[in-house]
Order: C-alpha cells, then structure tokens, then sequence
C-alpha cells in the first residue's frame, strides 16, 4: 500500500487537493496582510526612484545642449572675425578700383558680409538666451533632485524599519507556501493562482457561508451544496469562478440558522365581538 507521501498530486483525493488549497490562500493572504502593512510605500520609493532617474537624464541632456549652444557661439564669432577681416579688406579695395563694374562687385560682397555678421549677431543672441535657459533648467532640476533624493531616503528608511519587522514572518510563510505548492497538481495551482489574481480580495477559494458563496454571496443550488458538503469534485461559483468549499472543511463552525416558529394562520373568516352582553331582541323572543 502506498504512502500518502508517496501519491502524486494528480492522484490526491479531491478533499486533500482542496485542504492544500485552502492552507495555500490561508499562507498566501496572510502575505497579503504584510504587504497591506506597509503600504504604498513600496510604490512610493518606486515612483520616486523613477523621478530621480528622470531628472538625472533632464539634467544631462540640458547640460549637454547648454554645452552644444556655447560651442555654437564660438564657431558664430569666428564667422564674425572671419567676416569683419573681409569687410575690412573690401573696403581698402574701393580706393583701388579701376571700374564701375569692379566698384560694383565690392559693394555687394560688402553688403554680403555685413549680413552674415548681423545675422551671426542675431543667432548668438538667441543662443545666448537659450544657454540661459538650460541653465536654469538645470538648476531647478538640481534642486528638484536634491528635493526628491531626501524624500527617497526618510521613505527608504521608513519601508526598512516595516521590512525588518515583517521580513522574518514573510520569508517564514513564502517558505511554507512554495513547499506547499509543491504538493498540489499544477494545473489546478495555476487556476488557483489565476482566479486569486482575477479576485478583488485576492481570495481564490472560499467556504460556503449560509447557503452562499463565500466571496461574491450568490445564492448557491441545493444540489451544488450537496456537491461541495460531499468533496468528490471541485465545485466553483457560477457567478464569480472561485473554488467552493464546505465550511468544515476550511475549519470553520458553519453559522447556525435560527429555526423560526410557524406562524399560525389566521382565519379569514372575521369573528365578531358582542359590543354588550345585553340580549338582543331576538334572544328575548
């Protein structure tokens, strides 16, 4: 005869399969519980974490356009340099000139040079105003960042003083569930699993709680109930799909239903009351 140890998940009777399950939401929702415990702060340090990461990368690209715009300044004022050495040397020509067609020629590129260093002129100035800009972009995120790291740490400690009082319980209950995983057949785990995830409470089987279920309390069938009291299948709920146990089963007393009284039927047939005693002329006669 093999042992109960022995016998695969598959092979378990209906009424194991469904005590491991329960011991598994049981495990798993005192995890939940924890988790609860501390809070949003998990996601807090998350999203503050991804704030700094995205103001570390504003900061960079900034500095790297304010150093871009400077570089671009510089080559504007060689142009500048480059162009005013022309003008000047233009200009000298026109005392030399031996023509109107030569005079000519010289006035244009003098003209052409001008425009090239009011124009360069033009551009350093708004470069120059778009470096300011960066610049004081970088330092408000500077800031913001500065801002944003000290929050980090008071919420990094904070989660670590709740870890440190959990972590030992956690670790403890994630152990016994995963060894209890293992002694249940997977496809029925990965519905389990599916369904918990699908549920609002993250409760993936439930008990039977007068004559409803247990999660979503839709009235159950009289025979569907027969089914679950007597273990030989796995019964879920018709409305929201989650596993149906009998209360004795999960170790809880189902609630005693108050048995009422009947109620006795009145007649429909009114009586009447005499208003006196006195007789009436028909009795007298």
């Amino acid at each position: 005869m093999a042992k109960k140890k022995d016998i695969s998940p598959a092979e378990m009777p209906v009424e194991d399969k469904l005590k491991n399950l329960y011991q598994l939401q049981t495990m798993l929702s005192e995890i939940d519980k924890i988790r609860i415990l501390r809070g949003e702060l998990p996601l807090e340090v998350q999203d503050l974490e991804d704030e700094i990461e995205g103001l570390k990368t504003r900061i960079e690209n900034a500095t790297s356009e304010a150093a871009q715009l400077r570089s671009r300044i510089n080559e504007l004022k060689t142009n500048i340099e480059l162009a005013t050495k022309k003008l000047t040397d233009y200009q000298s020509q026109l005392d030399n000139v031996r023509n109107n067609r030569e005079y000519d020629t010289l006035n244009k590129e003098i003209e052409f040079q001008t425009l090239e260093v009011e124009l360069a002129q033009k551009r350093i100035r708004e470069a120059q105003n778009a470096e300011k800009d960066k610049e004081a972009l970088v330092e408000r995120a500077k800031q913001a960042l500065e801002e944003r790291a000290q929050d980090l740490e008071e919420k990094k400690n904070e989660l670590d003083e709740i870890v440190a009082e959990t972590k030992a319980e956690e670790e403890k209950l994630r152990e016994k569930a995963k060894n209890l995983e293992m002694q249940i057949e997977p496809r029925l785990l990965q519905s389990f699993k599916r369904i918990r995830k699908n549920s609002r409470n993250g409760l993936g089987i439930v008990y039977v709680q007068r004559d409803a279920c247990g999660g979503c309390f839709a009235q159950i069938p009289p025979q569907r109930q027969l089914d679950v009291r007597i273990r030989k299948k796995i019964i879920v709920c018709e409305y929201c799909g989650r596993i149906l146990i009998d209360p004795e089963l999960a170790g809880v007393k189902p609630d005693a239903v108050k048995e009422e009284k009947p109620k006795r039927k009145r007649s429909t047939t009114a009586r009447r009351k005499p208003t006196t005693d006195t007789p009436t002329a028909n009795d007298e006669a």
